[in-house]
């Protein structure tokens, strides 16, 4: 097992979340994720990001078992999307901890305020209080939510969202940014590699081969422009999940956090050219707004 203190953030409700996280989404999407997960954890990732909507609750908790690592250093997340008829949110939190084979999480968010829980966010946050105050899921919040959705949680508690957020949303996500911010609301970023792997040859691309030219120099060791990207997230105070069934993507995501800062210049490089273009992937819903 990797000797690694991953890096953390605080949240506003006096936890910490680390920073780097494995998902079990987009390429595991109802795959078994086990191993992966396995692998992960042994690696030095100890935050582990999954949702009821993935579809594989059960893999996740599988790996987490065969990593046999103590359950106070994990960070594991989990998402209610649809609220079946007959069932309460607790219902579906119980389920999901049975599949994980934990007694609570470290994150239970509402996945979105478009599918099975539209119109009911606020009913809904109201049951994640109080399964909060049961100790069920220590923290609590929110995923794709806009500003408005977020408006109509905050009459009643505070949150933490997560957001697809990378160079080519940059300019469409700043208000929901700066929003948070103004709340004490700490952003998460899913889909954060998306100017590597689905919008490559964009305007981004030159000013990461760049940085990552300036940091092999300055560091003698290898840099990928997938790192130049997580070093971005990271100079922002944002966590980064993301995810690979590749071990050497593992180690390369771990070996990110032991990498300098970038620098302030090198930061709004990245923004002005990210600005240049939009391009979504997931809840493209978001920019209809």
């Amino acid at each position: 097992m990797t000797d690694h203190t991953p890096l953390t953030l605080p949240l506003n409700d006096g936890h910490t979340i680390p920073w780097l996280a494995f998902g079990t989404g987009t390429a595991l999407l109802r795959r078994d994720a086990a191993a992966e997960v396995r692998n992960a954890i042994e690696h030095g990732i100890v935050h582990l990001d999954g949702a009821q909507l993935y579809g594989n609750e059960d893999s996740l908790g599988a790996g987490i078992a065969a990593a046999d690592r103590p359950r106070e250093e994990l960070f594991v997340t989990t998402k209610i999307a649809d609220l079946p008829d007959g069932q309460t949110v607790r219902d579906t939190l119980v389920e999901s901890l049975k599949k994980l084979r934990l007694d609570y999480v470290d994150l239970f968010l509402l996945h979105s305020p478009m599918r099975g829980l539209k119109g009911r966010v606020k009913e809904a946050w109201l049951e994640l209080e109080a399964l909060q105050k049961e100790g069920l899921a220590r923290s609590i919040g929110v995923s794709n939510f806009r500003i408005q959705d977020i408006e109509e949680v905050l009459e009643v508690g505070a949150v933490v969202p997560a957001i697809e957020y990378h160079p080519y949303v940059f300019k469409a996500s700043q208000p929901v940014l700066d929003f948070g911010k103004k709340h004490g609301i700490l952003a998460t970023s899913y889909c954060g590699l998306v100017p590597l792997t689905r919008h490559t040859g964009g305007p981004v691309d030159p000013v990461l081969a760049s940085i990552r030219e300036r940091l092999v120099k300055d560091t003698g060791k290898e840099v990928t422009t997938g790192q130049v990207l997580g070093l971005w997230l990271r100079y922002q105070g944002t966590p980064q999940i993301t995810t690979s069934s590749k071990l050497e993507r593992v180690k390369e995501y771990v070996a990110t956090e032991s990498l300098p800062d970038l620098t302030p210049e090198e930061v709004q490089q990245i923004n002005d050219e990210g600005s240049k273009i939009h391009f979504r992937v997931a809840c493209k819903w978001i920019d209809d707004e």
